[in-house]
């Protein structure tokens, strides 16, 4: 991820963002108590609590570092445009198949949830999705077969 942009929506943005805080200014603050309380048992070398506790400092860390660089390199983009799909739309399918309605946010790959319908502009949909209209078709290869969308309207 060497100063490769990193694209997210504004939600995004600031999920991330609240992340780093909590990390920065309370988990930290957390975790140090936690180490100072292993150290007071006493002998490092056989203190399971103390490692755990360096282990986690250790992950914890790492994140930070993540963040720091996914926001600091970070492009927002708003999905503004109904007239086709872009990053940060949402966007309502008709899955021509199961004759269903569904409704997605296409999104970047760090703030991707399938349980919260955000899928990914890299995702075999979303790369199929940007740039459609209103009314067209979109066909994804998927491991079941081809699945058939229409695309029915971008919020």
């Amino acid at each position: 991820m060497a100063n490769e942009q990193v694209i997210l929506t504004k939600e995004g943005f600031d999920k991330l963002q609240e992340e780093l805080d909590d990390l920065k200014y309370v988990k930290r603050k957390e975790l140090a108590a936690r180490i100072k309380l292993a150290i007071s048992y006493g002998d490092l070398k056989e203190n399971s609590e103390y490692h755990s506790a360096k282990e986690d400092q250790a992950f914890m860390e790492t994140r930070i570092m993540v963040l720091e660089k996914m926001l600091a390199t970070a492009r927002v983009v708003e999905g503004g445009n109904a007239d086709s799909v872009e990053i940060g739309a949402s966007v309502v399918l008709h899955d021509v198949e199961f004759d269903e309605r569904i409704q997605y946010q296409i999104v970047a790959p760090a703030e991707a949830n399938v349980a919260e319908n955000k899928i990914s502009y890299e995702s075999p949909l979303g790369k199929e999705l940007i740039g459609k209209s209103i009314g067209d078709l979109v066909s994804v290869n998927a491991p079941m077969g081809v699945i058939e969308y229409k695309l029915l309207e971008i919020k």
